[in-house]
């Protein structure tokens, strides 16, 4: 798929994401917003996945370590048809299939487990590679986390074993964007330089533009080839891409707009051309 038509792809989940939260009342739009271009790239270019099986052994795993952006996540899986779009609506709704949280429990395609709890879904990626490494499958595992999140312990513990079992086949992309729900991530818990951290653990480290099409692309392929390292995805973003009020404010983080911000956020994304289908 073409780079135009991902960025079509991303304006239509960036306004899927906001008609989501604006039906439920809560919900993450910074976060979700800023991951955006990472995951449309994945899913629609880079990773075997077949909308009809979700469950094909043959399949790549993608692992929302960072749940609570989970409106992006549902937002991609509906316009790939795993589900009905009208569930869109039903975001954190009672009932629910989709949860403020990804939840294996309630049966919606796409979801390989759940998480939330942030700091553990690299260790669950990692745990999945080693298993396709055991049964000598050609499988590629993704885990998506933010940048707060490389503040859990639990996650250089993974980090540590990613290395150590050389799991070529695993691929960490970091959401970049310097914000956490209580500022900035320098201020709160200071993780940089990111990069230096994860080479000295013995991984193949590739820092990016997140927003940027291209540099996706390439940075997806150049893991596709990476030999007995890890791959870490280090991709700068912005929180709120693509809401200009939004954008780089860490107020966004979990925090719904007014309807009339809401509208001005719709026009912003262009609204004719990303409409839930």
């Amino acid at each position: 798929m073409g780079i135009v038509n991902l960025r079509l792809i991303s304006a239509n989940i960036r306004n899927n994401i906001i008609e989501m939260l604006k039906n439920s009342g809560s919900g993450h739009p910074g976060g979700s917003l800023s991951s955006v271009e990472l995951i449309v790239s994945l899913y629609f270019k880079h990773m075997k996945f077949n909308p009809n099986n979700t469950k094909d052994p043959d399949r790549d795993y993608f692992i929302l370590s960072k749940g609570h952006v989970c409106p992006l996540l549902y937002a991609v899986l509906a316009y790939l048809k795993c589900f009905n779009s009208e569930e869109l609506y039903t975001l954190r709704k009672l009932g629910s299939k989709l949860q403020g949280h990804p939840a294996i429990d309630k049966g919606l395609p796409g979801i390989e487990v759940s998480t939330g709890s942030l700091g553990y879904g690299l260790s669950i990626g990692a745990g999945i590679a080693v298993g396709i490494k055991k049964l000598k499958k050609n499988n590629k595992i993704y885990v998506l986390m933010g940048d707060g999140e490389q503040q859990e312990g639990s996650i250089w513990e993974a980090v540590m074993a990613a290395a150590h079992f050389k799991l070529d086949n695993l691929c960490a992309i970091i959401d970049d964007n310097e914000l956490q729900i209580d500022g900035l991530t320098k201020d709160i818990m200071n993780v940089a330089p990111l990069g230096d951290k994860y080479k000295a653990f013995g991984w193949n480290v590739l820092e990016i533009n997140g927003h940027n099409l291209d540099n996706i692309n390439d940075a997806y392929s150049l893991f596709k080839i990476t030999i007995d390292k890890p791959t870490v995805i280090i991709a700068k973003t912005i929180k709120g891409k693509g809401v200009s009020y939004m954008e780089n404010k860490a107020e966004w983080h979990g925090k719904i707009p007014s309807d009339e911000l809401i509208s001005e956020a719709l026009e912003e994304i262009d609204i004719s051309k990303s409409k839930i289908t």
